[in-house]
């Protein structure tokens, strides 16, 4: 597989249908973005028909979203203790489709691949420590019809900053596929214009 990425606000990939048998990867345009008010960056992924997009959350945010909930202390320090991104996903074309985040992965800076924390792994935490609460994050795995959406928190390991790479997969017409955000990046502990 290779890559062809043209520098500046817009990213293209380019990239390249794997050997046979295995899961073909599928043009993308990826754009960033950089919110002129707080300084935070999201990216979004368009492939034909499916749209991903990835949003910086402060861990302040992240505190406040779960303290207002009446959620315990330690449960809200665990939260804010992630790297958390809003995300947001879209069926723009007329077939369906589906995605699992079972499938997708973040590759740390030593190439490690670590799957992404599933929502049902979260509810089942929250609940051994006396917490049933569901709201907030994205689904395990959702279907699809044309011009549905979805959004939710995703979750990951990593220290404010982090700079780091995200596989994920999604089916459509009854195929698989994958993409790539090459350098997702972690919001700052604090935000930029503070």
């Amino acid at each position: 597989m290779k890559y062809y990425i043209r520098q500046g606000g817009k990213i293209l990939a380019v990239l390249l249908l794997s050997a046979a048998g295995s899961v073909p990867y599928c043009f993308a345009t990826v754009e960033t973005f950089t919110d002129e008010s707080s300084g935070l960056i999201s990216w979004k992924a368009q492939h034909p028909g499916f749209s991903l997009q990835f949003i910086q959350l402060l861990p302040d945010y992240v505190r406040a979203v779960y303290g207002a909930r009446g959620l315990p202390q330690e449960v809200v320090e665990l939260m804010a203790g992630y790297c958390v991104f809003g995300t947001i996903i879209k069926n723009e074309s007329a077939d369906v489709l589906g995605y699992r985040v079972a499938d997708w992965h973040y590759f740390t800076a030593d190439g490690q691949s670590h799957p992404v924390k599933t929502k049902t792994q979260w509810l089942k935490e929250w609940q051994d420590m006396g917490v049933a609460f569901r709201w907030s994050l994205l689904p395990d795995e959702q279907q699809f019809s044309a011009g549905d959406w979805s959004q939710g928190f995703t979750t990951l390991p990593l220290a404010p900053g982090t700079t780091f790479k995200l596989g994920y997969q999604w089916t459509q017409q009854g195929k698989t596929y994958n993409g790539t955000f090459e350098q997702l990046q972690c919001a700052a502990d604090k935000s930029p214009d503070e």
